[in-house]
C-alpha cells in the first residue's frame, strides 16, 4: 500500500452510504485515489485498478476475524437495535410476530438465542408469559439477566447460559416455545430440535426463525465464507430444505413455512438508517468517542455484508411455526 492509499480517509457518513447503496469500500477508496492523483489520471487509474484494489481486497480477505461480545459491541449493537436487543426486530415486531404463538398469562415459554433477554421481557410484560430465555453466548447471557433484574423481571424473564452438549438442557415442561436465529448455531440441529419438541407440552407451538442457506453451493460463496468467519460463535447452516425436514422428522407438524428475507432486510436498513447521526453524537466523546465509531463501523459492515447476502439470494431468513399434536390424535 503506497502512501496516497493511507492518505485517503472515507468518512463514516461516506461509509453508511457506501455499503447502504452495494458499494464496495476498497472500490471508493480506489476512485478517490484516482481522483486525487488527477495530474496522471490515465496511469494512476490503471494501477489503483490492477494493484491497489486487489492487494486491500486480499489482505481484507487475509485479515477475516470474528466479532467478539466485548462490552464496547454490546453498548454498540443496542445503540442500532435498541435496548435488550443484539439484532433486528424491536418491541413491535416481537409482538407481531409472536401472536401466532397464541400466547396468554397462564403460559411458560422457551426463548432459544435470547441474546440480550429483549424478546423474552417483551413477552413477559405484554403477554404475562413466564419466559425462560437460553443463550449460547455466555457474555451476551450474563448480560441479559442483568437487565432482567434491572427491569425487575429476574423472576419472570430468566436468561440462562445453553450448554448444547447438555443431553437434557431443559429442566422441565413449557407451553411454547420461540427461536429467534439462533438454530444455526447449533452444530447438532436434530439434538436441540427433539430437546425442544420434548420440553413442550402436547399441543405445544414452536415458532422459529432462522437464517438458512439457499442450497450447498452457497457455502463456496466468498462472501458466505467471510460472513461465517465472522460470528461470534460458529454458524452450522443448513439448507431451508434441510431445516423443514428435520423439523418434521422430530415430530412437529408444520403451521407456517415461509421466507421471511425482504422484510428482513427492512429492519436491517430501518435500524442502520440512523447510523450517521449515532456516530456524530460519539464524535463529540473524542478518543473514547473514536474507538465506539470504529466498533460501530465493524457492525455496519458486518450487516451489510448479511443483508447483501440476503438481497442476492445466497441465504434467506426463514419463518417455521411447529406444532406438537396430542397424542391421542397422532
Amino acid at each position: 500500500m503506497g502512501k496516497d492509499d493511507k492518505d485517503i480517509k472515507i468518512s463514516f457518513k461516506l461509509r453508511c452510504q457506501a455499503w447502504w447503496n452495494g458499494y464496495d469500500i476498497e472500490d471508493v477508496k480506489a476512485r478517490l485515489l484516482t481522483q486525487k492523483n488527477d495530474d496522471s489520471q490515465d496511469k494512476d487509474k490503471a494501477k489503483v485498478t490492477e494493484e491497489h484494489a486487489p492487494a486491500a481486497e486480499e489482505k481484507k480477505e487475509e485479515g477475516v476475524s470474528s466479532l467478539p461480545w466485548d462490552k464496547l459491541r454490546m453498548e454498540m449493537t443496542q445503540l442500532i437495535w435498541g435496548d435488550g436487543y443484539c439484532g433486528p426486530g424491536g418491541k413491535e415486531h416481537i409482538e407481531k410476530m409472536s401472536k401466532l404463538l397464541g400466547l396468554n398469562s397462564k403460559m411458560s415459554a422457551i426463548v432459544i438465542g435470547a441474546g440480550f433477554g429483549g424478546p423474552a421481557r417483551v413477552l413477559a410484560e405484554e403477554f404475562g408469559v413466564w419466559i425462560t430465555g437460553f443463550e449460547l453466548s455466555k457474555e451476551l447471557a450474563e448480560k441479559g439477566m442483568q437487565m432482567s433484574t434491572d427491569a425487575g423481571l429476574a423472576s419472570k424473564a430468566i436468561i440462562n447460559h445453553l450448554d448444547p452438549a447438555l443431553e437434557q438442557p431443559f429442566d422441565r415442561s413449557y407451553d411454547r416455545a420461540f427461536s429467534k436465529e439462533a438454530l444455526y448455531l447449533f452444530p447438532d440441529k436434530e439434538k436441540i430440535l427433539k430437546n425442544t419438541y420434548d420440553t413442550l407440552k402436547e399441543g405445544g407451538l414452536f415458532l422459529i426463525t432462522d437464517y438458512t442457506l439457499s442450497n450447498a453451493e452457497a457455502l463456496e460463496n466468498p462472501d458466505v465464507q467471510k460472513w461465517l468467519k465472522q460470528e461470534a460463535t460458529q454458524p452450522y447452516l443448513a439448507t431451508t430444505a434441510i431445516m423443514q425436514d428435520a423439523i418434521e422428522k422430530t415430530g412437529f407438524s408444520l403451521r407456517v413455512n415461509e421466507d421471511i428475507s425482504d422484510e428482513y432486510v427492512k429492519l436491517i436498513e430501518g435500524s442502520w438508517s440512523k447510523a450517521a447521526g449515532i456516530a456524530q453524537e460519539l464524535a463529540k466523546k473524542g478518543s473514547e468517542g473514536t474507538k465506539a465509531i470504529q466498533s460501530l463501523m465493524a457492525e455496519a459492515e458486518f450487516w451489510a455484508l448479511r443483508a447483501k447476502l440476503l438481497k442476492e439470494g445466497h441465504i434467506h431468513v426463514w419463518r417455521f411455526l411447529g406444532y406438537k399434536q396430542n397424542s391421542e390424535l397422532q
